[in-house]
């Protein structure tokens, strides 16, 4: 029974709704789905209507009205747009991943290397005369054994980043 109903509601619906969408600025697809949605809630609550086509072209109109409703009272989002200098997930990633390899090879670096440039690199920003308590060391020395360890760093990273690169 209900399959017959809807067979036979199919064209008119598809006529309808197009007809009604044209007017209101609505996809036809849109209207379809609600009225087809009605009609099984009003199979569901109370039976099959009985006059059909007539109670389609109801349905129809009084959706179209509603999307109309809906449509006027709609305003858009006011938000500020997305921040187009921000860096994207990508290169997020690609940032974190390099931050590790940095800190994987600082870490295989000889002697006070690894823990001068962990200072150096650390989040806290710590001045020379911090790095230089902390360490152990004098300040003036700071700097020559800062260039020896970025000597030494850059050695160890040279064949790392040239592997990568395309060649030819």
């Amino acid at each position: 029974m209900t399959h017959d109903l809807v067979t036979a509601l199919r064209p008119l619906l598809t006529a309808e709704a197009s007809a009604e969408a044209h007017a209101t600025g609505a996809e036809p697809g849109d209207l379809e789905q609600a009225v087809w949605l009605r009609l099984l809630e009003h199979l569901d609550t109370q039976g099959p209507p009985l006059d059909p086509h007539g109670w389609l072209r109801r349905a129809v109109r009084s959706e179209s009205r509603r999307t109309r409703r809906t449509t006027r009272l709609e305003r858009p989002y006011g938000a500020e747009p997305a921040d187009e200098g921000a860096p994207t997930p990508e290169q997020l990633a690609l940032a974190s991943a390099r931050r590790r390899a940095l800190h994987d090879a600082v870490r295989r670096l000889p002697g006070r290397c690894p823990s001068l440039l962990a200072a150096l690199l650390s989040p806290r920003d710590l001045t020379y005369r911090e790095i230089a308590g902390e360490l152990g060391m004098s300040q003036g020395s700071l700097g020559p054994e800062r260039s020896r360890c970025l000597g030494c760093l850059r050695r160890l990273l040279t064949p790392e980043v040239a592997a990568r690169g395309a060649r030819g």
